[in-house]
């Protein structure tokens, strides 16, 4: 196996996949992370050049035994990729090798703009923890079993595949799960889609692909957008107070989500949730209708919720004490960051909250820049950080700017990646956060250090 992007947090699950099946796994990334160095430690050969002669001889000279993956972040001009096109290797998507893979297995598919990566590990987790067979392949790093791929010892036809379903590229059409979950379908990778018309067709094809008899889960603010009455498969809706699987009766105690949970079937009292955010709750429930669909008791998903630690980089806690609190937040999408900071106030209603965001994409940053203004003024104060570029050449006319300017926060500041710690030291913090999907993570350990230093944490 020869995986062209081997970093990314997608192809490092499948790459574990077939390591963990007894493959020979190479390959390329751009960079140097800590993932990749796991991925070495668990005895994949990985390089940072993209030149054909670092293609390890195993795979070059091994071409009717070798199968590349590669990642659609790769640029077409990509040397090792046109070099094993060219020599006539089989070269397959991320998303095709995936789909390979889980139609051996009864499959639950998580989709959406936002939340499938946490409901996809929370799903995840409650089986295994309650002793199912599962495979999982996640966009993120369960902090329960510090990898975002779980996979028990026994794998049969009776093994559960839970998979995080991508809309990024329309990577989610590969896929034919027999549940399958819509948690969002905000309008979001406008560079792929065009508008959101496109990006809601394309959550219509994904669902087309839920198996004959199989059932669909779907966020009930989203339902009638989605689904109409041609859809001949089975349709469960959930929400908070809405829908046929819902969280009611929701309170907050000492930073922890407790709530009711209620089917037509079950009612789950006083489930105390790991990880904070009214987003959450509602992930939450789905994660627990499904995981009684698939037959578990009640007492086991109560068990599963209240034992489920998150994601790295989702809501995550680097420090919680009367002083400071410190969390690191993924969002990078204006819903996403009004579900994190809107959570963050109820739950911290009388401290300064000090957002920290970074903007991802030069093309999310043009279409969404009011959004992003509106969101980020739920904190009390704004640092704004440059644009992360990732995939994206710069767009005329697009930067940082075009948000700043109409943040209503009481107060806000451009600063420079490298200024960040020492504009902190001379502000009074409460609450901060960091947020967004570029590599602020790579700010999330400085940060965290200076704050504990500071405040004795």
């Amino acid at each position: 196996m020869y995986f062209i992007g081997i970093g990314g947090i997608g192809m490092s699950a499948l790459a574990r996949w077939f390591k963990a099946n007894n493959y020979y796994v190479a390959g390329y990334d751009r960079t140097d992370t800590d993932l990749t160095r796991q991925l070495v430690e668990e005895g994949m050969d990985i390089h940072y050049e993209d030149e054909v002669d670092a293609i390890p001889a195993r795979i070059r000279d091994n071409r009717e035994r070798s199968l590349v993956v590669f990642t659609p972040a790769i640029p077409k001009s990509h040397n090792e990729y046109n070099y094993l096109k060219e020599s006539g290797f089989s070269i397959h998507k991320r998303s095709q090798v995936l789909g390979m893979i889980s139609n051996a297995f009864k499959t639950v598919a998580v989709g959406g703009t936002h939340g499938k990566t946490t409901t996809s590990s929370m799903v995840a987790h409650i089986l295994k923890n309650a002793g199912m067979d599962i495979t999982a392949f996640l966009g993120g790093i369960a902090t329960n079993y510090d990898s975002n791929f779980i996979r028990n010892e026994k794998i049969d036809e009776n093994t559960v595949a839970v998979v995080e379903a991508d809309e990024f590229d329309r990577s989610f059409l590969a896929l034919n799960p027999d549940i399958a979950v819509v948690t969002a379908s905000d309008a979001d990778h406008l560079d792929i889609y065009g508008d959101k018309a496109s990006l809601e067709t394309s959550f219509k094809e994904f669902i087309a692909k839920v198996k004959a008899d199989g059932k669909l889960f779907v966020n009930e603010k989203i339902a009638k957008d989605l689904v109409d009455s041609s859809y001949s498969r089975t349709v469960c809706t959930y929400g908070i107070n809405q829908g046929q699987f819902f969280a009611s009766e929701i309170t907050m105690s000492n930073g922890f989500f407790e709530f009711n949970y209620s089917d037509e079937r079950f009612k789950i009292e006083r489930i105390k949730l790991g990880v904070p955010g009214f987003h959450n709750v509602e992930n939450a429930t789905v994660a627990i209708a499904i995981a009684l669909e698939l037959g578990l008791h009640p007492e086991e998903v109560k068990h599963g919720i209240e034992t489920y630690k998150g994601v790295k980089r989702r809501f995550e806690y680097l420090l919680r004490s009367d002083k400071i609190v410190f969390v690191d937040d993924y969002a990078h999408h204006p819903v996403e960051i009004e579900a994190f900071l809107g959570s963050l106030r109820a739950m911290y209603p009388d401290r300064k909250i000090t957002a920290i965001f970074q903007p991802h994409l030069y093309s999310r940053t043009r279409d969404f820049a009011e959004g992003f203004a509106k969101s980020l003024s739920l904190a009390d104060e704004v640092i704004l950080l440059d644009i992360y570029p990732a995939r994206e050449e710069p767009i005329e006319g697009v930067s940082a700017d075009i948000i700043f300017k109409d943040i209503s926060a009481d107060s806000k500041m451009m600063c420079s990646k490298t200024q960040l710690v020492e504009v902190l030291k001379k502000k009074d913090l409460e609450v901060v956060a960091t947020i967004g999907a570029g590599d602020i993570d790579r700010l999330v350990y400085p940060v965290f250090e200076y704050l504990k230093d500071r405040y004795h944490a």
